[in-house]
């Protein structure tokens, strides 16, 4: 069976519904089985976007986009070092 990928929306909306469960008088297992998650997502995701908000989201995906833009820049720009490098030591 293939694991489905919630997107960060998604699990934002599904913490705020479990949290309103759980605030209803519902279990935490009776809330987390209602959204249709393990025990263990529900803390990993409480943990990472608990509390977060829209707007931050939307930051936070932005900066990921720019870091791994960067990562790839630097991965970029390493290589052609040691490609000169290379060619300077005569190694060709």
């Amino acid at each position: 069976m293939k694991k489905k990928r919630h997107t960060p929306e998604e699990i934002i909306k599904k913490l705020r519904e479990a949290e309103g469960l759980i605030a209803a008088g519902k279990g935490a297992e009776v809330a987390v089985r209602a959204i249709g998650v393990s025990v263990a997502t529900y803390q990993r995701w409480k943990s990472r976007y608990g509390g977060i908000k829209k707007d931050a989201l939307k930051r936070l995906r932005e900066l990921e986009k720019e870091n791994a833009r960067l990562k790839r820049a630097v991965a970029d720009l390493t290589l052609d070092k040691a490609i000169l490098k290379e060619i300077a030591e005569g190694k060709w």
